[in-house]
């Protein structure tokens, strides 16, 4: 039995995500099975969701409020 979202780690929920769209896009699924896969894929979408807003809500808290624009320098071409 699949874990329940809140279990799993941010990682762990995208690692599976990505086994659950292989598994889809290889259309070999019964439609039962396919439908009971997307079903567990849009859980786990909801559930990466919430912990990037979390992740995103504690990093305003630790910059105070106050986010700037990434600039990791000069590109090379």
């Amino acid at each position: 039995m699949a874990k329940k979202p809140e279990e799993l780690t941010y990682e762990a929920a995208i690692k599976e995500l990505e086994t659950l769209l292989t598994q889809l896009e290889g259309g070999q699924l019964p439609l039962e099975e396919a439908i009971e896969t997307y079903r567990r894929g849009s859980e786990l979408i909801r559930f990466c969701q919430e912990q990037l807003k979390e992740a995103e809500q504690k990093i305003q808290i630790l910059t105070n409020g106050e986010l700037t624009e990434f600039d990791n320098g000069p590109t090379s071409s």
